[in-house]
């Protein structure tokens, strides 16, 4: 995160100095500082990091000439200490690789469940009843299950990603239907499935799934 904020701002500063020599663009010495000041708040954690020195166009030092920078890194800071993870277990038998792995697919897990959240409705719960609410639970661990088994099937096929960003893939698959018009006045309908993204695709035939379900489905109508 660090090194992103560092190049995001690095390329907003590197275009400012193109604006000093187009003609109508920010020139003035103070109003350079108001912008430079506020990338710097945009840009909190790799401002401190910059010195910003703005050089004068003439001796009044009303217009800017040119913005320089030198990248240091703040004694103290979270970029020159960035510190470490820590994670405690009572399983001293486990190796540090598979003490790893059980807390990714913790961390997995977490993000499946605010997926089906709103999916599924799992929070908040309505039910009056105890015997309700854990029919819903139980309903809700289910599909949990289901996401992770289909997870597991596509990681088979070297498909890795998320479980949101596979549902936000699969959301936009649509069947449409397109109205022909014959000489003789009747109408056909056309319905069939919309072409599948290249990514839709690849979760297709990884679960072998055909991409254009229902077919394509024709009917007259007369006037």
């Amino acid at each position: 995160m660090q090194e992103s904020s560092d190049q995001k701002f690095t390329i907003q500063l590197e275009r400012s100095p193109a604006g000093l020599s187009r003609p109508r663009s920010i020139k003035r010495r103070d109003k350079v500082h108001q912008k430079i000041g506020r990338l710097k708040q945009q840009y909190s954690a790799a401002s401190p990091h910059c010195d910003l020195p703005v050089i004068a166009a003439d001796q009044n030092a009303r217009n800017a000439k040119a913005i320089t920078w030198e990248h240091r890194l703040k004694p103290g800071s979270k970029a020159s200490h960035p510190g470490v993870t820590c994670l405690q277990t009572d399983q001293d038998q486990w190796e540090e690789q598979t003490l790893w792995k059980i807390y990714v697919t913790l961390t997995d897990l977490e993000a499946v469940f605010r997926s089906l959240k709103s999916e599924l409705g799992l929070r908040p719960i309505y039910h009056r009843t105890s015997r309700h609410a854990k029919g819903h639970l139980f309903l809700s661990v289910l599909a949990c299950q289901w996401v992770q088994k289909i997870r597991t099937r596509l990681r088979a096929k070297g498909i890795t990603d998320s479980w949101n960003t596979i549902r936000n893939n699969l959301n936009d698959p649509k069947r449409v239907t397109g109205v022909y018009r014959r000489i003789d006045g009747t109408t056909v309908p056309v319905r069939r499935a919309v072409s599948a993204e290249p990514k839709q695709q690849e979760v297709y035939e990884a679960r072998d799934i055909n991409s254009a379900p229902g077919g394509v489905r024709k009917s007259q109508v007369w006037p």
